[in-house]
């Protein structure tokens, strides 16, 4: 089964006084609505990943991103047996290089948040499982899949580094991913050194 693809994006900065934070957005309509999520959307005709994730970040908070900055951190499939519609699968990026002030979208309010204090009970369930993983590094492949609430995660499975492993928007292997300390954003070591 060829489900619809969606990508996701994580935007990270570090602080002044050093602490990384992640930009996230409750959602202000449609699938989610009400949530914290990622930025991010339906692929347009003809877009790749990579592109798509250039284009939401920019509609959704206003930020300017390049698509050599973005980094693949790996691929999630949802899967909704109650609401079959919802089902897609999304890759996931990480950015640390931007330009521009977020601002408020149709679709979303951005607000940054510190890593380690995210907002998982106010996010999709399945996030819990694998999202603070992702913004410390590790990439991400994995299955979940929805109740008849439309909201819990009933089954997943899931690995979370796989060296080799091609994205789907076929950039090359994911590697390890390294934060380093520069400021004001976070740099990412595209090479995994």
């Amino acid at each position: 089964m060829t489900l619809p693809q969606v990508c996701v994006s994580y935007i990270l900065r570090r602080t002044d006084d050093g602490r990384t934070q992640v930009m996230l957005g409750r959602k202000k309509k449609g699938l989610g609505l009400g949530n914290f999520v990622g930025l991010g959307g339906k692929l347009e005709p003809g877009e790749t990943p990579v592109d798509a994730a250039v284009r939401e970040i920019h509609e959704e908070s206003g930020l300017s991103v390049r698509a050599s900055d973005l980094v693949p951190m790996g691929r999630l499939r949802y899967w909704f047996p109650h609401r079959p519609a919802w089902s897609q699968e999304s890759s996931v990026f990480v950015c640390s290089i931007w330009s521009g002030t977020p601002k408020e979208s149709d679709e979303l309010n951005p607000e940054w948040f510190d890593q380690g204090a995210l907002p998982l009970a106010e996010m999709w369930d399945d996030a819990k499982q694998w999202l603070p993983g992702v913004l410390a590094g590790k990439p991400i492949f994995a299955d979940f899949t929805f109740g008849a609430d439309l909201a819990t995660v009933v089954e997943h499975s899931a690995q979370v580094d796989q060296p080799g492993r091609e994205c789907q928007d076929h950039t090359g292997p994911i590697r390890g991913s390294r934060i380093t300390s520069e400021s004001p954003a976070l740099v990412v070591d595209h090479n995994g050194s």
